[in-house]
This record gives structure tokens, sequence and C-alpha cells, in this order.
């Protein structure tokens, strides 16, 4: 769901196609194939074996469907403003926006959040289980990654993301 934001192509169809696939795939290898999701090994060929189903899955309907309607396109692309790379086509079509080159930036920001929210709550988890230094180092991590994010946005204009 989340690869809408950076290639235009991909409709409902695709979204739900990968989580009917992502579904079925799973539940036949445990109930099927015998794959223990409780073991290591076996919760790693699950994952492994749906990602790659599934993968090709969504890209088949994704081809095999229309795309939405370049009206509903501009009008996601105007108002979430995502990266023009994988959005070319349709920014094309919206010249007057102005578009978001700050891929690697972004990516950053999203690692960054990700080290933020789960270092703070696992950190705070871990505080609370009286697990101190593991948890100051949660919060640690946290707290940089929030760092992280207030510097580029700092760095790049905080109205980059709020107009």
């Amino acid at each position: 769901m989340l690869l809408r934001w950076f290639w235009w192509r991909i409709n409902a169809w695709s979204e739900v196609s990968a989580m009917a696939t992502a579904f079925v795939t799973s539940l036949t290898l445990q109930v099927v194939g015998g794959l223990d999701s409780d073991k290591p090994v076996d919760f790693a060929w699950i994952m492994i074996i749906t990602v790659a189903v599934t993968t090709v899955v969504w890209l088949a309907v994704t081809f095999l469907t229309k795309p939405e309607s370049n009206q509903t396109l501009v009008k996601f692309y105007t108002r979430a403003r995502p990266g023009a790379t994988g959005w070319g086509p349709i920014a094309r079509l919206a010249p007057e926006v102005r578009s978001s080159n700050d891929g690697w930036y972004s990516a950053l920001d999203w690692i960054s959040g990700c080290a933020l929210i789960y270092g703070v709550l696992f950190g705070t988890g871990k505080m609370l289980l009286g697990e101190w230094p593991l948890g100051f180092s949660l919060l640690g991590m946290g707290l940089a990654g929030g760092a992280v994010i207030w510097w580029d946005l700092s760095r790049r204009g905080w109205s980059s993301v709020v107009e």
C-alpha cells in the first residue's frame, strides 16, 4: 500500500490483490505446507515465499488492470505531492504543482521516523520493566531519530511538509 506514493500506476486492484494474496499464501504455507510461524526458519520461509508470490501477483494485476483516471491521479498528486520520480507522467499533467524531489531526504526522514517511534515505544516499555540500560539506549535511538527529522525539516523548511 505504501508503493502508491512512489508509483502512479498502482491502483486499488493492485492493493487488494496484494492483501488477498499475502493472506492466502501465508495461510496456505502454514495449513497445507506445514510451516510453523513460531519457528524462526519456517517463519523466514513464510515471509520470503509470501513476499515473492505477492509481488508477482500485484505487479501482474497492476499491468492487467486499467490505471486510475488522469483526473483522479492529478487530484491525488496535487493534494499529496508524492515524489516526481515515479509520478513523472502525472507531474507533467500538473505543471503548476511544485514537485517534491527530496527522495533521499524523505527516505532518511522515514527511517528516522521509524527509529523515533519504535525507540520511544520499546524504550518506554523496557524502562517500565526495569531494564534501564536497554531502555535508555532505545530512548536515545528514538531521540536521535527525532533529531534527524528536526534537522532535515529545519534545513529544507517546514513548509515543505506543511503547505
